[in-house]
């Protein structure tokens, strides 16, 4: 496998790399994520498990049973070729 495939493995599944740009924003509940992106609960629980499992985000706890998700080192090494990606779909968008 390649080191491209590797990496879309992690991060290629629908919303990965959405979650991983929000959380570049700081560490957010579960409940904004699911309001923000509007996706069922459990999609959102699927790739949050996933995206732990993998070593990109970790999940903080908090009072009263609420989850929130930050990024780790790996996961914030996402952010070079996310603004790429937001850069590039940019230009797609304009005709570029």
């Amino acid at each position: 496998m390649s080191d491209l495939a590797a990496a879309l493995d992690i991060v290629g599944p629908r919303w990965a790399l959405l979650i991983v740009e929000r959380l570049l924003d700081g560490p957010q509940r579960y409940g904004d994520l699911q309001r923000e992106f509007g996706m069922g609960s459990n999609m959102l629980a699927v790739r949050l498990r996933e995206l732990e499992a993998a070593g990109v985000i970790t999940r903080l706890p908090l009072k009263h049973n609420t989850r929130a998700y930050q990024l780790t080192d790996r996961g914030r090494a996402l952010e070079g070729a996310i603004r790429a990606l937001a850069q590039w779909g940019a230009g797609a968008a304009e005709g570029s």
